[in-house]
């Protein structure tokens, strides 16, 4: 019964999240310091992770591929598949996921048991898109840009192994790269990007939007939205790919 009381309440506060602001250049303003506070300052996260898993994937695939019969350029195809197909999008989520799920559900949180939430309603603000709406559409903006962001780097870092370890040429590599690029697979990942970013920031914002007690509640409701942001991401991922790869 619990399960379908949080989802019944949680569709509620997606309702309230999307009323018509009050005032609508203050939260223009809220939402490019959300940018910058929820997704600027993940690139570093962003670019180690992707890097590693770029070399990991090209150094798995010439050792498992390594076949006179299969073209060397097969190795980095595949790699550009796999990140523009998964790792690029939904684990870079799911470690999004973890990184600000929790920094919203305990910044939320703290607020609710410091009772600001209540001034706010008590100024008449609609506080659950005052503090949460800015978070959900940062993030849905900067999250498509950093999958970019991080396609690209992990090519980088299977070039960069390929080339120091003698794996392959950078010819054959950038020939694979290049070789039957289908752009379709590109908006797969950005669509995912934009639910997963959705469900991230709604999710952990419910969590500590609902916050009660003191600070050991919002260390738990911390944790809940980490989980249960990671467990969406899980089930939506499956029913996009059904949906638009079926």
């Amino acid at each position: 019964m619990k399960l379908f009381f949080h989802m019944g309440r949680y569709l509620l506060f997606i309702r309230q999240l999307f009323r018509k602001p009050e005032k609508l250049g203050l939260y223009t303003r809220q939402v490019l310091a959300e940018i910058d506070k929820l997704g600027v300052s993940s690139l570093g996260i962003v670019g180690v992770i992707s890097f590693f898993i770029g070399m990991v994937v090209i150094i798995h695939l010439t050792a498992n591929l390594g076949n006179p019969l299969i073209p060397d350029y097969y190795n980095s195809y595949t790699t550009r598949d796999v990140l523009v197909l998964e790792f690029s999008s939904t684990v870079l989520c799911l470690s999004l996921a973890g990184k600000v799920g929790s920094n919203i559900a305990s910044e939320i949180g703290t607020m609710r048991v410091t009772e600001q939430i209540d001034a706010l309603d008590a100024m008449g603000i609609n506080s659950a898109a005052y503090l949460v709406m800015p978070k959900v559409i940062g993030l849905m903006v900067v999250v498509p840009l950093l999958v970019i962001l991080s396609i690209l780097i992990g090519l980088i870092g299977g070039w960069f192994i390929a080339v120091v370890g003698n794996l392959m040429t950078t010819n054959d590599y950038l020939f694979g790269i290049r070789f039957n690029f289908d752009s379709y697979k590109v908006l797969y990942t950005l669509v995912k990007s934009f639910v997963f970013a959705f469900l991230i920031t709604s999710i952990a914002g419910y969590h500590g939007y609902y916050t009660k007690g003191g600070a050991l509640e919002v260390g738990r409701s911390s944790t809940l939205a980490v989980v249960y942001g990671m467990i969406s991401i899980l089930i939506a991922n499956y029913l996009i790919t059904q949906i638009m790869l079926s």
